[in-house]
């Protein structure tokens, strides 16, 4: 598209790059579970992954089949992705407490209720992992080169899955933070490997509750982001045993909960 390039001196009209955000419906056995605002790419992925980190689908073997198709009142667009589960799986008191629309923004809009939100999480305490703060401290560069849509647009977060050695395991780009986790996650189930434990996730922009609280779903024990993180966040991690680490800038890096996690002597080798 073209925009006003506006400086000091001058103004100029000019092509430019903007991140695409669309709608995406995800139905589950022919029922609308949720409407997400994402940008498109990996759909199959995402819609797996928010399965799965809402609590509706427990494990990989539940999923028949997930697929990609058109709406049917715009054959333009491919924007629904149909799931279904194999038979004798019984939905019906798994986490559909959704008003089924998501903002690209907030994960969390959907929600009805305080107890929807506050989703149960599993406890990390049992998983060892610890790794040194040299090896989280490496992990932003590793990501960043991998984020084309970024590069591209300005506009794209990133959710990137490492193993405990650091390497980079799996990237995904969206316009929103918890999408990108989803896609991550649902890369992993779709993969049949979840949990996910032993691993570490890296999110570009802040730790919000709700980064935290799909770590958690999927067994990750660490979490780092490059900006802050959230008090409730801080809160969820702690009580489950989970690492949270933010402002990881440079040389150095906050700790918010799982300290013993951050350790110069490590595991990860």
């Amino acid at each position: 598209m073209s925009v006003d390039r506006i400086d000091e001196s001058s103004r100029k009209r000019r092509d430019d790059h903007v991140a695409v955000e669309e709608p995406l419906e995800i139905r589950l056995d022919g029922k609308s579970v949720a409407v997400v605002i994402r940008s498109p790419g990996n759909d199959e992925e995402l819609a797996a992954g928010f399965l799965y980190t809402e609590g509706i689908i427990k494990e990989s073997h539940e999923l028949s089949t997930v697929v990609l198709k058109q709406d049917e009142k715009n054959p333009a667009l491919a924007n629904v992705v149909e799931v279904t589960t194999v038979a004798g799986i019984d939905l019906t008191k798994r986490g559909w407490q959704r008003n089924f629309v998501s903002a690209s923004s907030c994960g969390l809009c959907g929600k009805l209720t305080i107890e929807s939100v506050r989703l149960h999480v599993p406890s990390v305490r049992d998983d060892p992992l610890q790794v040194s703060p040299e090896l989280i401290r490496g992990l932003p560069s590793k990501m960043r080169s991998g984020q084309a849509g970024f590069d591209e647009t300005g506009g794209l977060h990133a959710a990137g899955l490492f193993d405990r050695r650091g390497e980079l395991l799996t990237l995904r780009e969206d316009i929103g933070r918890h999408n990108a986790v989803d896609k991550v996650v649902g890369a992993a189930l779709l993969s049949d490997d979840v949990p996910l434990r032993g691993h570490v996730l890296m999110v570009s922009g802040r730790a919000s509750f709700e980064i935290a609280q799909k770590a958690l779903m999927a067994r990750v024990p660490i979490v780092a982001a490059v900006s802050a993180a959230s008090s409730l966040a801080v809160e969820l991690a702690d009580s489950c045993g989970m690492a949270l680490v933010g402002f990881l800038r440079g040389s150095s890096l906050n700790v918010y909960a799982g300290s013993h996690r951050i350790t110069e002597k490590g595991n990860s080798l």
